[in-house]
Parts: structure tokens; C-alpha cells; sequence
């Protein structure tokens, strides 16, 4: 085939700037490879956040200040002079056990992974809190603060919750079936609520919000107050004997230190130094405020003069009520909480208690059972998604459902164990011990 010269020429030339194409491609790809790897790099590992950290090491000083010194002298300060060395020694002596108890067995149940039980309980895996190091991170990735760190956190939240349930049978427990009522109630009670809430167990799953401690804290201590307060029966005397506070001086600075206490156990639960945690920071201090001066106004009101009493037990409440709440509302949501939060549990642990005749000595069922009730169910009417974006799927029936299994486990858990316990060392001291005062009889000590 005969090819004209002119084609001839522009077919070399056609080729020649293919080839310098085909050259310019492959060495651009060449080049192109590496920056493309370096555009992606692996991902690092999370590293510790020292600001994180650090607030966490607060929050859980700050907590563990809540029940020694401030619930034991809150609750010291208003049984009768005989029974305040006895009542303070609770809040000591559950501190050390919960704390061995916690590290034994307690955090492996409430927050490792239980396999296929997980919905109910937590594993043995972390028992002895085995395999934790100074390196293991708590939610890598998001909070990236050490796990003994969370785990101490979280040891404070469990002491506290069966110190509080102490106020309800206040003079008439003895310390032997105390210490062993307490040590089986964290196992079987404590540890699978807060897995069933905060650990991956079936409420947390199912939407139900609590962002510190309203259902696995306090309506949790409430409700086993109350059952105590039912099965042990009322104080000799009761009704009849003066039974008023020794020394309100002491309720009055334990109450103080709960609610300094409390930005710990509410603005900690963020588990990081964020504007979450300030928001749940102001939103403790504004309900607080709020229930103490409604149950102030409410006891004017009723009884003609606004107690010294009632306005601290009225401060406790809005803490109480505002602790799931207080990551989820705004400040004016937490306003609402806690006026309501004040008025109802004064009626419930002024009205209520006298008209079903049930002795709750120090009102551990009428303002923490009550007040984590108002403050769960509001969470779910009130939530703000500009605040916590969970709050968009909140809801008062989704609530009510953490409320419903919350109480129905804690009343009939708790009623099996003080059976137990009252098969093994009984449960009361005799009638003699009970007059004399538990701080001699039980512990041969007296307040001079």
C-alpha cells in the first residue's frame, strides 16, 4: 500500500506525541501514588486527653466528698444524739466495702461485655480489674481517659448509692447484717442496674436517658429505703418519743458539701471538659437553687415557718431531680425541674409518709425514690436536642419503662436479700439496744 509523504509525516509526528503523552501519564502515575498514600494516612491511636483527664481526677474526688464527709454528716446531723457516732460509721464503713467490693467484682459486672447476657449483666472478664493498665483508655476515641480513672468514677457513684439508702432505717439496723446487706445489694442489685443504663444492658438500648444517676442512683437507693424502711418496721418510740435532729449544724454543712459535691457526680458524668459538662454544671445549680426555695415556700406556707431543715432537704431534692436531667435540659428545663422537684417531695416526705404510717427515718425513699422519679420523667418531657443531640428521641413512656423495671428489680431484689440477711444475723438489735442508742451498744462509743 502506497502512503502519501504528507500522511507519512503526520503519522510520525501523531506517534511521537503519543508516545510523549504515554510517558507524561505513566510518570504523573508514578507520582501520584505516594501522594495519594500520603493524603491518607493510618489512623493514630488515641492518645490520653489531659484535659479530660484531669477534670475526671475532680469529679471524682468531688463525688467521693458527696458520702464522706458530706452524707455522713447530712445524716449524722439529724438522728438523735445516741445514734450519731453509729450513723456516721455507715457512711465510712460502706465507703471501704463498696470499694474493695467494687474492684473485686463490682466493675467487671456493671461494665465490661457479658457476652451473650449482655443485656442483663456484665462479664468476669475484668475481675480484679484484670487487664486494665496505666495505658487502657475509657471510650478511645471520644473521651480518652484512662480506665482506672473512669473506674474510680464509677466506684464513687456505687458507694454512695447504698449510703443513701441507710437514711430510710436510720437507729435500727445492727452493723453485722448492715455490712452484709450492703455487700450483697451492690452485687445483685447496684452493678446489673447501672450495666442495664450505662453499660450496654437493655435500657440504655432502649432510649432510656439518665445522664447521672436519676434511675441507676437514686430511684434505685429510694426504693430499697423504702422496702428496708417496710420490712425492719418503725423505731421504738415512733410517734410517741421526740425523735428531732441532734444538731442541724452538722446536716447543714453535710448538706453543703453534697451540692459542691454534686457538680462532680453531674458535670463529671460528661466525662470530659467540654460545654456539655457546663451546661450540666449550671443546670445543677439552677434546680438546686429552685427546690430549696419551693419546698422553703411550700413549708412556710403549710406549717407558718421555713425550717432550717426543710430548706436543705428541699436543696438535696433538686439535686436529686435535676441528675438524669442535667445533661439533657436547658437551664430553664432544669428551673422547672426543680421547683416541681421541691414541692412534690416535701408533700411526699411530710404528707405522704405520715398518711401511710411508714417510717423512713431520714426520707431517703420520699426525697431521693420521689425526687429521681419527677427528675426521670421530666427528662423526658423537657429534653433539648440543642443541648444533647439524644434528646431528640426522648420521651416520657420510654422513661417510664426504665422507672417500671428500675423499681420492680430493686423492690424484689432488695426484699430476698434483707430475708437473707435476717436468716443469717437478724436484722434489728433487741429492744434495750435500740433505747440505749447504737453508738454504745453497737460500737461501745458515746458523744460526750
Amino acid at each position: 500500500m502506497n502512503i502519501p509523504s504528507t500522511l507519512k509525516t503526520t503519522g510520525r509526528a501523531a506517534a511521537s506525541l503519543a508516545l510523549v503523552a504515554m510517558s507524561t501519564v505513566a510518570a504523573i502515575a508514578q507520582e501520584a501514588a505516594p501522594a495519594a498514600t500520603a493524603a491518607a494516612p493510618a489512623a493514630p491511636a488515641p492518645a490520653l486527653d489531659t484535659g479530660n483527664t484531669a477534670w475526671m481526677l475532680t469529679s471524682t474526688a468531688l463525688v467521693l466528698m458527696m458520702t464522706i464527709p458530706g452524707l455522713a454528716l447530712f445524716y449524722g446531723g439529724m438522728v438523735r444524739k445516741k445514734n450519731v457516732l453509729a450513723t456516721i460509721m455507715q457512711s465510712f464503713a460502706i465507703t471501704c466495702l463498696v470499694t474493695v467490693l467494687w474492684f473485686m467484682f463490682g466493675y467487671s459486672l456493671a461494665f465490661s461485655d457479658g457476652g451473650a447476657t449482655n443485656s442483663y449483666i456484665g462479664g468476669f472478664s475484668k475481675f480484679f480489674h484484670h487487664g486494665i493498665t496505666v495505658s487502657t483508655l475509657w471510650a478511645p476515641g471520644v473521651a480518652n481517659i484512662p480506665e482506672f480513672v473512669f473506674s474510680m468514677f464509677q466506684m464513687t457513684f456505687a458507694i454512695i448509692t447504698p449510703a443513701l439508702i441507710a437514711g430510710a432505717f436510720a437507729e435500727r439496723m445492727k452493723f453485722s447484717a448492715l455490712l452484709i446487706f450492703m455487700g450483697l445489694w451492690l452485687v445483685f442489685v447496684y452493678a446489673p442496674i447501672a450495666h442495664w443504663v450505662w453499660g450496654g444492658g437493655f435500657l440504655g438500648s432502649a432510649g432510656v436517658l439518665d445522664f447521672a444517676g436519676g434511675t441507676v442512683v437514686h430511684i434505685n437507693a429510694g426504693v430499697a429505703g423504702l422496702v428496708c424502711a417496710l420490712v425492719l418496721g418503725k423505731r421504738e418510740g415512733y410517734g410517741t418519743t421526740n425523735m428531732a435532729p441532734h444538731n442541724l449544724v452538722y446536716s447543714v454543712i453535710g448538706a453543703s458539701l453534697l451540692w459542691v459535691g454534686w457538680f462532680g457526680f453531674n458535670a463529671g458524668s460528661e466525662l470530659a471538659a467540654d460545654g456539655l459538662a457546663g451546661a450540666a454544671m449550671m443546670n445543677t445549680q439552677v434546680a438546686t437553687a429552685a427546690a430549696a426555695l419551693a419546698w422553703m415556700f411550700a413549708e412556710w406556707i403549710v406549717a407558718k415557718k421555713p425550717s432550717v431543715l426543710g430548706i436543705i432537704s428541699g436543696a438535696v431534692a433538686g439535686l436529686v431531680a435535676v441528675t438524669p436531667a442535667s445533661g439533657f435540659v436547658n437551664p430553664t428545663g432544669a428551673f422547672i425541674v426543680g421547683i416541681l422537684a421541691g414541692v412534690i417531695c416535701y408533700l411526699s416526705a411530710v404528707k405522704l409518709k405520715h398518711a401511710f404510717g411508714y417510717d423512713d427515718s431520714l426520707d431517703a425513699f420520699g426525697v431521693h425514690g420521689v425526687g429521681g422519679i419527677v427528675g426521670a420523667l421530666l427528662t423526658g418531657a423537657l429534653a433539648d436536642p440543642a443541648i444533647n443531640a439524644l434528646g431528640k428521641d426522648a420521651s416520657v413512656g420510654k422513661q417510664l419503662y426504665g422507672i417500671a423495671f428500675t423499681i420492680l428489680w430493686t423492690a424484689i431484689a432488695t426484699f430476698v436479700i434483707l430475708y437473707i440477711v435476717k436468716a443469717l444475723v437478724g436484722l434489728r438489735p433487741s429492744t434495750q439496744e435500740e433505747v440505749e442508742g447504737l453508738d454504745v451498744t453497737q460500737h461501745g462509743e458515746v458523744v460526750p
